[in-house]
Parts: structure tokens; sequence; C-alpha cells
């Protein structure tokens, strides 16, 4: 196991959201509100107008409009607004996008550059001050809420790049009724994200940390019970605070911690939403089980932890380990299939390879320490594997 340090500033609320609360923790950081939010949903929703209300005395400055996979270009005006409005703090209301995108305009509100500059370079935030995030969130998915992480969109250089704030959220607010009104598309594209974040960190060099996968193997054991059932079911409240705590748990450092770690599947996924803006947890879908087939027919070392996951996570019982993790990838696919989105390249409009090159250069140059090291051919293999039904 790896020495590791863990620090979350986060004040995670979970329950019931109390407008009195949310107001409190906004106005601790000043009066001057930027509320940063998505499309129509939280207005359908009657959020919106509980939000305002909460902030009734308060000098409010609003951004609407944040879209799935956040663009710069909505950054680049929550910087403006941040100063032409001297804000004193974000409230960030909705889900892993909206966070995202507070958490960049907060660093951008003091950076003199462009906010771009610190998607490409995320130390640069760290000589500014980073205005304080209070968020409320309505999708379980991402874990933004309780880490550093953003990932923002440049669809002018076809860039989808992660970046890392100074700081977590000062204040995050957890209520799964929240997510009752997430419509069943969006409920599975977001448990797939969590699936894959831990799927991302389970599969991992470091050879010898029990402690995190087996931490790791109860949260899969969890997505894999409940997303059916919210997807089913959307009020179901047991579901939805499962999921919601489990896509937190997922990402807030403590399943990454030990690990010699190199995410795969989303690198190979940014490309594909940097090119074709397609939603992150379907992409994600897509690749993860054609990602497992490739690392266990290339490399036969990775057998045993493919089987472990098997027994511990999909309670299989095959004698022979290679049998084991062959039916664990086919379980994987079987679950993620059952989910309800379309599982090839060309159900989500990717009809063709003619732009595999350029995104398997971009993110083979990420996964020189992966679990399983993928050059660029390894990469438009997976991409091809991906553009046909079931496992090559």
């Amino acid at each position: 196991m790896q020495a590791f340090r863990l620090n979350n500033q986060t004040d995670l609320r979970f329950g019931p959201l109390k407008e009195a609360d949310l107001k409190a923790a906004v106005s601790q950081f000043g009066d001057r509100v930027l509320f940063v939010y998505g499309g129509h949903s939280i207005k359908a929703s009657g959020l919106y107008d509980r939000v305002i209300k909460a902030l009734s005395g308060l000098h409010v400055t609003e951004l609407p409009g944040i879209a799935p996979n956040p663009k710069i270009a909505s950054v680049r005006a929550g910087k403006k607004l941040a100063k032409a409005n001297n804000i004193q703090v974000i409230l960030a209301v909705g889900g892993g996008s909206v966070i995202d995108a507070s958490k960049v305009i907060g660093e951008a509100a003091n950076y003199a550059g462009d906010p771009w500059d610190l998607v490409l370079d995320s130390e640069l935030g760290k000589s500014t001050p980073q205005l304080p995030i209070v968020d409320v969130v309505t999708l379980a998915a991402t874990g933004t809420e309780m880490n550093i992480n953003a990932v923002i969109s440049n669809p002018e250089t076809k860039q989808k790049l992660g970046a890392r704030s100074s700081r977590t959220p000062a204040v995050s607010f957890m209520d799964p009724t929240l997510t009752f009104t997430v419509p069943a598309r969006q409920t599975a594209a977001g448990s797939m994200d969590i699936f894959s974040h831990l799927c991302e960190q389970y599969f991992d060099r470091e050879p010898d940390n029990d402690a995190t996968k087996g931490m790791i193997e109860g949260l899969m054991r969890s997505v894999i019970k409940w997303a059916p059932v919210a997807i089913k079911q959307p009020d179901s409240l047991p579901a939805r605070q499962n999921l919601m705590w489990t896509a937190t748990a997922a990402l807030n450092g403590e399943m990454g911690a030990g690990n010699r770690n190199g995410w795969s599947c989303h690198a190979m996924e940014h490309e594909l939403s940097a090119f074709y803006d397609i939603t992150h947890g379907v992409g994600l879908g897509i690749l993860t089980p054609r990602w497992m087939h490739y690392v266990l027919t290339s490399d036969p070392t990775t057998t045993a932890l493919f089987a472990r996951f098997g027994r511990n996570v999909w309670h299989l019982t095959d004698a022979e380990e290679a049998d084991l993790a062959g039916h664990a990838i086919a379980k994987t696919l079987s679950w993620i299939t059952s989910l309800g989105f379309g599982m090839t390249l060309p159900e989500v409009g990717i009809a063709d390879d003619k732009n595999f090159a350029p995104m398997a250069q971009a993110a083979a140059k990420r996964l020189g320490n992966a679990y399983l090291p993928l050059d660029e051919a390894a990469v438009t293999a997976i991409y091809q594997a991906s553009m046909t039904p079931g496992l090559a």
C-alpha cells in the first residue's frame, strides 16, 4: 500500500433540505451570491423557488444554463459575473456539471488570465483565493460535492480535461428526495458513472491494498443493487439514499487511498465527449466492459483480480479463476445493458471511426500508468470493439 494523505474539509449534510440551513450556510461567507444552475429541471421541480426563498435578503446574481459536459464559455461568463458583482460565495444547485463549473468559476474570479488556463494547469489556481462553494446536489453521479475535481470541455479545441480546485466545496447539501424527479436515463447514466469511479480505483497497480479494495467491493454491490430499483421506482427513498451516498463515498478520496492509480475508461471517454458531446455515463458504460475484456485477454496476470471481482462483487462460484474472471466481465456487461441505454457507439451517434486516431493519441498520453498501460493501438482497438454489440 502506498503512503497517502487524506484531508477533506467539506461539511456534508445528508438528509432533508431546510431553507434556513441553506441560507445560514451561504450567508456565513457574505451576502453577494452567484447562484449557478443548469436547465429547467430545478424550476419544474420547485427547487428553484425554494432556493430563491432561502436566499431572501441576500444579493443574488444568477448564472443559469450550465450544460452537461460543462463548457469553458459558461466558466468565462461566471467569471465576468463574479467580478462585476463582487461575488463572495457561489451557490451551485444541480448535478456534477453545475458544481464542476462552479469550482473553476470560484478560482477564475480572482485570476487575471483566461479561465481555460486553470484547466490546463491546476497549479495556477493555487496562487489566487478561491471563492467558497456551497452546493445542493440533485443527481447521484460524480461525487464532486466532496472532492477537488472538475471536468471542463472546450469545444473549440475538442478537449475535455480534468482540473483540480484548491479545496473541496465548503458545504454540500444532499437531500435524496431531490433526485426523485431525475429521469430514468439520467439515473442510469449517473449510476454507471458511480460504478466506473469504483472500477477505476479497484483495478489498480498496487497489489496488496485489501482494505481499500474491500470498501470498493461493498460500494459496487450497493450501486449494482439500487440502480435498477431507482430506475423502475424513481421515488424509492432507500434507492435514492444509497445511490447518493455511494456516489459521494466513491470519489471523496478514501477509495483511492494507498493506490497507484491511472484511470483508463475516463481518459478514453473524455475523448468521446470532447469530439461528440455524448453523455459521460453512457460513454463509460459502453467502454468499461470492452476495456475489461481487452485487459483480461491481453495480460493473464490480471486474471486473479478479475476473479476476485467475480467472487466478491458478483457472488460467482466458478472453480477455475479464468472462468470466474470471464464470467465477471460478462455479468458486468449484462448489468450495464440492463440500465437501458445504448451499448454501442453507433447507438449514441458515432457512426464511423474517422476520429479514433486523434482520440486514441490524446487518451494514450494519459494511460502510461494505467492498470494495464495502453498505447494508441490499444485504445483504438477498444474504440473499435465498442462499435458492435457484445464482447469481441
